[in-house]
């Protein structure tokens, strides 16, 4: 009984329905049938769709009972992507004819040379108004805001750095297997000042006695130095750390598993192993010693470094051009897994 009266309720809705409504309805499903023609397995849905469908749902109430091929929450998706795009399209139309005008780049780059005077935006401002710069406040304020957020805005750390560098010096181990698959540490320590290995040595058994002699060697004498970075390893233990205490410096250790905060000393062991560790095979502690010292060689006289302005720990002079018709060649070093290039006189 209930489904005949069901049926019969469908019937008087159907046919209470006006021809503009069956006319919709028709369409609608007329270019749902249009994406189906496709031979894929899935209806290809084009940005004409899209639009279609995203009208439709604004003008006519009815538009979820005949969509078939989407979900009524993806057109109303679409319809919002449509809208946002819309608005967009308009705001930067009446951004061209209304509002403030942009920053030049000389503004923006006085802004910045304020900046790291450590001058605010009010300061700034009326520091431009007085070199007759016709700009606002608030202008300045955005910019400030975004200049904050931009990493080569932190002036202040990076000249902290540049001023202490030549007090700090790191310690880190280095890991290399041999032709027989048997481990050697390679421990080094490096100045951050001009890059430079103070010492370094090779052993298959690193003990935190051993450490300590290396260190005796790495600052034999009274040392400028006052803070010696390195990592949680196990091997630093306190005995290494009062010991560091007895030289005169401050040992720092960086947090667990932040190698990024003893980076000087990372970079050398990556540069070690591009330029050396992956080209060659140690046989024992004493042939990969041998390596090592060869490379620091190369390292310390010849290879230039960005952090020192391009040029080398030991500061390589410049070599002029004896002649008009000298010529560039290359001198091998380590082996000849690299070169120094000098000026030589043509034959």
């Amino acid at each position: 009984m209930l489904q005949l009266i069901h049926h019969l309720a469908l019937t008087l809705l159907i046919c209470l329905r006006s021809r503009h409504h069956l006319l919709i309805e028709n369409l609608a499903l007329r270019q749902q049938l249009s994406s189906f023609t496709s031979r894929k397995l899935k209806p290809r849905i084009r940005p004409t769709d899209r639009l279609f469908w995203s009208i439709l749902s604004r003008t006519w109430s009815g538009w979820t009972d005949v969509l078939v091929f989407v979900k009524p929450a993806t057109v109303i998706r679409w319809h919002r992507k449509a809208l946002r795009s819309f608005w967009s399209f308009i705001s930067r139309r009446r951004s061209k004819k209304l509002g403030r005008r942009p920053l030049s780049n000389e503004i923006r780059e006085l802004i910045r040379q304020m900046a790291r005077d450590g001058w605010g935006a009010p300061r700034i401002h009326g520091e431009l108004l007085l070199l007759g710069f016709d700009v606002s406040e608030r202008s300045v304020s955005r910019y400030l805001e975004k200049l904050r957020r931009r990493p080569d805005s932190r002036q202040s750390w990076i000249t902290f750095l540049h001023n202490h560098k030549d007090v700090i010096a790191a310690m880190d181990f280095c890991l290399v297997f041999t032709a027989t698959f048997k481990p050697l540490f390679v421990w080094f320590a490096i100045d951050h000042g001009r890059r430079r290995i103070l010492h370094f040595n090779v052993t298959a058994h690193p003990t935190s006695r051993w450490v300590i002699q290396q260190l005796r060697e790495a600052f034999p004498y009274e040392t400028t130095v006052r803070h010696l970075i390195f990592d949680r390893d196990s091997i630093f233990s306190s005995a290494v750390r009062s010991f560091i205490n007895t030289l005169g410096m401050k040992p720092s250790q960086t947090a667990f598993r932040c190698p990024w905060q003893n980076p000087v000393a990372e970079r050398f062991v990556g540069s070690l192993r591009r330029d050396l560790l992956d080209h060659v095979i140690a046989f024992d502690e004493n042939h990969l010693r041998r390596l090592i010292s060869d490379y620091l060689l190369y390292y310390h006289y010849d290879r230039t470094h960005l952090g020192l302005e391009k040029q080398t720990p030991n500061r390589r002079q410049v070599s002029k051009r004896p002649s008009p018709d000298a010529e560039v060649g290359g001198l091998p070093r380590v082996g000849g897994l690299h070169h120094r290039y000098e000026w030589e006189q043509a034959a």
